[in-house]
């Protein structure tokens, strides 16, 4: 198993930028591809972003091409989302998930899955 801890949330203006990181402790973090998603009041959880186990290969939701760049430091134990030029329309609850598929591959339904982090809030002011 792997325990996920998200941190680096908060309130920025429209514009502005936030590094989100996230902690993983447990089983061998470089077991899993890893994916941010992120819940606005009211609507389903969506998928942002989503990296390989080796970092090799990224995916990301039209919305945020150009703004949002994911990383991972497989030595840390911790992957990273850069969000840049926020807008209003980004502020939710952002998550991290772990897939622990055998295969590198980045999936974006969120019930491939197993591990999730408890989330932190974006929220951006127009």
């Amino acid at each position: 198993q792997v325990q996920l801890v998200e941190s680096g949330g908060g309130l920025v203006q429209a514009g502005g930028s936030l590094r989100l990181s996230c902690a993983a402790s447990g089983r061998t973090f470089s077991f899993y591809n890893m994916g941010w998603f992120r819940q606005a009041p009211g609507k389903e959880r969506e998928f942002v972003v989503g990296i390989t186990r080796s970092g090799g290969s990224t995916a990301y939701v039209d919305s945020v091409k150009g703004r949002f760049t994911v990383s991972r430091d497989n030595a840390k134990n911790t992957v990273y989302l850069q969000m840049n030029s926020l807008k209003p329309e980004d502020t939710a609850v952002y998550y991290c998930a772990a897939d622990s598929s055998s295969i590198e591959y980045i999936v974006r339904g969120e019930s491939a899955y197993n591990y999730w982090g408890q989330g932190t809030q974006v929220t951006v002011s127009s």
